[in-house]
């Protein structure tokens, strides 16, 4: 009777785990941070931080982002149910508007990775819930370098000054 009981409980309690593990009717909040400047970077620096709260109360979900095909970790934060995720694409790479950034609590991740190992369409995989970064692109500087303009107006001053001699010798 008592193995019963111990063993009713240890079930019970691992499934109370279990359950307690999925997020249920997510709602997240979301900030995010690109680079804007990139005369001298060759990457651009893309951060996107986020609240995720669910209606299930789980606290600490590991959390996984797709971005573009690739994956990465979302970081836990010090505060509660907030999230951070970062990542960097080359600037030639780097197009302006916005990046769907895919959330998968470790269920939907081991379901993207199946779905990738067996060559099925990872598209399938619904997601926890989806933001949006918006990069406005980067500013690369001048269109037209400062020394060029230098160099020219240099030589538009000598031709200027050489013609206006040439015109009182004459």
């Amino acid at each position: 009777m008592v193995k019963n009981i111990l063993f009713l409980l240890s079930t019970l309690t691992i499934f109370s785990l279990g359950v307690a593990d999925t997020c249920t009717n997510p709602q997240v909040a979301a900030t995010a941070y690109t680079t804007n400047d990139a005369t001298v970077l060759t990457n651009i620096a893309f951060v996107a931080e986020f609240q995720l709260s669910c209606s299930s109360k789980v606290n600490s979900l590991p959390l996984y982002a797709e971005i573009n095909g690739r994956t990465v970790p979302a970081a836990r934060l010090s505060e509660a149910n907030k999230y951070q995720v970062s990542w960097t694409e080359d600037l030639k790479k780097a197009r302006s508007g916005d990046y769907n950034v895919n959330l998968y609590d470790e269920e939907g991740y081991a379901a993207l990775r199946k779905a990738a190992r067996s060559g099925e369409d990872p598209s399938a995989v619904k997601p926890l819930v989806t933001i949006v970064v918006n990069y406005p692109g980067a500013y690369q500087g001048p269109w037209v370098n400062t020394d060029f303009m230098a160099a020219v107006l240099a030589v538009l001053v000598w031709y200027l000054a050489f013609s206006a001699k040439s015109k009182l010798l004459a």
